[in-house]
């Protein structure tokens, strides 16, 4: 059983930062994969990023490549999010999402999930 709850989000003005933070419970953290999602209100829930067990592996939706990094300190039971250059399209409730197979962009390949965290990004 993993636990997971997100921290960081917040009103942004546009082509400002955010790093959001993923605190994960349990002794297996180093085991898992992990992903960042996203949903705006009237969409569905959309792939962000993931990174595998390491960090050595990293994926990104391409409407975030080279704003986004996805990051972990197994250590400390945390994956991060930092977001550079947002844009008011990013505006959403962003979810950390944990799996014990690879890392993926589908929805459906995530056991584990948390509450979420809401971004907001003014023009």
């Amino acid at each position: 059983q993993v636990q997971l709850v997100e921290s960081g989000g917040g009103l942004v003005q546009a082509g400002g930062s955010l790093r959001l933070s993923c605190a994960a419970s349990g002794r297996t953290f180093g085991s898992y994969a992990m992903g960042w999602f996203r949903q705006a209100p009237g969409k569905e829930r959309e792939f962000v990023a993931t990174i595998d067990y390491s960090g050595a592996f990293t994926d990104y939706v391409n409407v975030v490549e080279g704003r986004f990094t996805i990051s972990r300190v197994n250590a400390q039971n945390t994956v991060y999010l930092q977001m550079n250059s947002l844009e008011p399209e990013d505006t959403a409730v962003y979810y950390c999402a944990a799996t014990s197979g690879p890392p993926t962009r589908v929805y459906s390949g995530y056991k584990y999930w948390g509450q979420g965290t809401q971004v907001t990004v003014s023009s």
